[in-house]
């Protein structure tokens, strides 16, 4: 597991890090790692799929309506670019 070091922190941020993690009852290593990985990855994030599912119902959009774009779709092949 790779690890952090972080120098020259503020002695009061290191003191309250030392009481917020007494609080909850684990080390200050455990309280940085539980800090940091909320705020790396919150627990509401925002998934494209599900927010363009509900995107395309809010517009009352069903599968049919998507089969129509999909029949009318272009399936040529793209040309390949060139350099001259």
């Amino acid at each position: 597991m790779p690890s952090i070091t972080v120098r020259n922190g503020p002695e009061e941020v290191h003191r309250a890090l030392r009481v917020r993690a007494a609080q909850h009852g684990r080390s200050a290593e455990a309280e940085i790692r539980d800090i940091l990985e909320r705020a790396v990855k919150p627990e509401k994030r925002l998934h494209l799929g599900d927010a363009l599912a509900a995107l395309s119902r809010e517009a009352g959009l069903s599968n049919e309506d998507f089969a129509i774009f999909e029949d009318m779709r272009d399936r040529t092949p793209a040309e390949p670019m060139t350099f001259e």
